[in-house]
């Protein structure tokens, strides 16, 4: 039987700029949207809540019967709640279901009990991700809630991930690797985004490689990226697939660095592959876990490795998987273990938790530029470009470092722990 069905993103603490970015879009609750209409329902799709009274009227013109609520990060649990309470409250004779990654990684009872839905779904849709294969998502959801078109599509070309990882919750909520042959059916837009946890790992990688290849050189598509990057171990075994990926138009390739500083011989021969295969040491991406086992003295002796071979740092702050709840906030000084999760037994604090990140973001800006060094007096424009043309134009960096104390320029050194 048919039914009035809502689709509800909560407010996640999303800037509005980024609301509509290729790593926000709710595209689970896009594929389902194309799911349940198709199959006869009618759906409404919600991002947070009414904005104005207008819109209140609308929905409560809508009236559903079901109401879905997809989850992100463990710890953006209480926007879920949120939500649920919030849609519960105007629609008090709907049946509220909550999904995604938070759903997934507690059991049903403690969702339940959290949130106060009705009901739980746990992992994908099954019926819902073979659809998607020959079906569009309903990307006009969104579409026609943002002033700028969304020119981008996401894929996946398999689900899950054979690696176990202790830190990674992809395992435990898609158990099973599936992969797909094809996937040159489902593009329809020139910009590709894949968010396959593990691309390299689909045993058809180089089919679908070789499907996106013949679509870039017929200007199908435009670039490609892959969010959660390259597996660099499989990199190593099948090194041609280094050209094949650039072939194809992958943008940004990222690799992962999660081990021990003494890897960097092995990360180094990843990062050789790709440049080998045409991109530029400034293009590469490395993945580096911190706030974990790995104390920050060897988490910077890494980021220093990473500038000595000009490559670019995607830094992921760990948090458990049973959090439900942060507060981190980069601009407090002083924060403790009461406002977010701090690995203390690693040896880490808050104060080295934000130099890290500080760090990090210096030394990138440094790599994206070609500096030597940064400057946040040069990033805020508080000089005269005379004076930046004048730095560049110094031949060595001691040169540099003598202009810039003779006038009173601040400057970091990304080469130095600190």
């Amino acid at each position: 039987m048919a039914k009035k069905i809502l689709l509800v993103e909560p407010g996640f603490p999303i800037p509005p700029k980024s609301k509509h970015h290729k790593n926000f879009l709710p595209i689970g609750l896009l594929k389902i949207g194309t799911y349940l209409r198709d199959h006869g329902h009618e759906i409404r799709l919600v991002r947070g809540f009414p904005e104005s009274l207008y819109e209140t009227k609308e929905l409560e013109n809508f009236n559903p019967q079901e109401i879905w609520v997809t989850s992100l990060f463990t710890y953006w649990a209480k926007y879920v709640r949120d939500a649920v309470g919030y849609y519960k409250r105007l629609f008090p004779g709907a049946k509220v279901k909550v999904g995604g990654i938070y759903a997934s990684l507690f059991s049903p009872e403690e969702v339940k009990r959290f949130t106060g839905c009705d009901e739980v779904h746990q992992g994908v849709i099954p019926e819902v991700e073979e659809y998607s294969k020959s079906h569009f998502p309903a990307y006009d959801l969104v579409k026609n809630a943002n002033p700028h078109p969304i020119d981008y599509q996401i894929l996946h070309t398999s689900r899950g991930c054979e690696r176990r990882c202790p830190f990674c919750g992809t395992w435990r909520i898609e158990p099973e690797f599936i992969a797909k042959k094809s996937i040159k059916n489902e593009i329809k837009e020139k910009k590709i985004v894949i968010y396959d946890n593990n691309f390299l790992m689909n045993p058809y990688v180089e089919l679908i490689l070789g499907e996106l290849i013949e679509l870039k050189k017929n200007k199908r598509i435009v670039w490609v990226e892959s969010q959660s990057g390259f597996d660099g171990r499989i990199l190593l075994k099948k090194p041609y697939l280094a050209k094949m990926i650039k072939e194809a138009g992958f943008r940004d390739p990222r690799i992962a660095w999660d081990g021990k500083y003494a890897q960097f011989e092995f990360i180094k021969k990843q990062i050789d592959l790709l440049i080998q295969a045409g991109y530029r040491s400034k293009e590469i991406f490395v993945f580096m876990l911190f706030n974990w086992d790995i104390s920050f003295e060897e988490m910077e002796k890494k980021r220093i490795k990473c500038w000595e071979w000009q490559v670019q740092i995607a830094d992921c702050r760990y948090r458990p998987l049973n959090q439900i709840d942060e507060e981190y906030n980069p601009g407090i000084i002083g924060q403790t273990s009461a406002d977010y999760y701090i690995h203390e037994q690693g040896g880490w604090t808050d104060a080295l938790i934000k130099q890290f990140r500080r760090n990090v973001r210096r030394q990138n800006i440094c790599v994206r530029q070609g500096l030597p060094f940064y400057s946040k007096s040069f990033e805020h424009k508080v000089f005269d470009k005379k004076i930046t043309r004048r730095v560049r134009n110094l031949a060595t960096i001691e040169k540099k470092v003598n202009y810039l104390n003779s006038m009173g320029v601040d400057y970091w050194i990304p080469d130095k722990t600190q």
